[in-house]
């Protein structure tokens, strides 16, 4: 995603944290186990594409393999629930969050009502929020039979995976994309989503729509914001830890 002076692509955060994640969420993936769902928890909670984060040269990935995250949603189609082709622009226009998920993914699971819990909530602003199963179709439509989904639902499997790496991301999920009105990317939250960030970006593209903000001190904002919440919750967790007896 963009700086203000930056060209229309940018490098993704941590490229080397996201290759492991992503190789390991593949193979779950293949196999159906829900194994390496601790190594995807393992994506650090503050890590957005606002701002990249120098990798060490001796542990920087290939160029190849470096994620580029595009500044505006990519045009891509999934099948919805019903197994209708759907295009991701059909829900233009308005703030838009696209979660991409799995059933195997803990963390993806845990999101859930809270993503139904928002999207209730910000109906006032006209937002939505669309959910990406990168994932097998039976086991998606199983899923939710079971867990509601109270957001419209796109389901794909290579398909899933090639919409998910045209936003520079590839299997590192959860991953949350927000964009505001015109399609442009305000900020790729990777790892589980939490109440306070989801209505800290919502309220930033609400910003962005009314013309209060501009694109790059929204994404400023978020960015900054996003690390004092996950600093403030490393914080939290770490005090509420028991203390290892002697």
């Amino acid at each position: 995603m963009s700086q203000p002076n930056s060209s229309k692509a940018r490098y993704f955060v941590g490229p080397l944290i996201i290759l492991v994640a992503g190789i390991a969420g593949y193979f779950a993936y293949k196999a159906k186990a829900p194994e390496p769902t601790a190594k995807l928890e393992a994506i650090p909670a503050s890590a957005t594409v606002s701002t990249p984060v120098d990798t060490p040269a001796d542990t920087a990935a290939p160029e190849s393999k470096k994620r580029i995250v595009p500044d505006s949603l990519p045009d891509i189609t999934l099948a919805a629930a019903d197994g209708t082709p759907t295009k991701l622009s059909s829900f233009s226009g308005r703030p838009l969050m696209v979660n991409f998920w799995a059933t195997w993914c803990a963390p993806c699971r845990r999101e859930i009502p809270l993503l139904n819990k928002v999207r209730a909530e910000r109906k006032v602003q006209n937002a939505e929020i669309v959910g990406v199963a990168v994932d097998f179709r039976e086991d998606v439509l199983k899923f939710v039979q079971k867990v509601p989904i109270n957001y419209p639902l796109l389901i794909g499997e290579e398909d899933g995976l090639a919409a998910a790496e045209a936003f520079g991301m590839g299997m590192a999920f959860p991953f949350s994309v927000f964009a505001d009105s015109q399609g442009r990317i305000l900020t790729i939250k990777v790892g589980e989503l939490h109440e306070d960030e989801a209505n800290f970006a919502f309220d930033r593209l609400r910003d962005l729509d009314n013309g209060i903000l501009t694109l790059p001190e929204a994404q400023a904002a978020v960015n900054e914001a996003f690390r004092e919440m996950a600093t403030e919750r490393a914080k939290n967790e770490a005090a509420a830890a028991p203390i290892p007896q002697k």
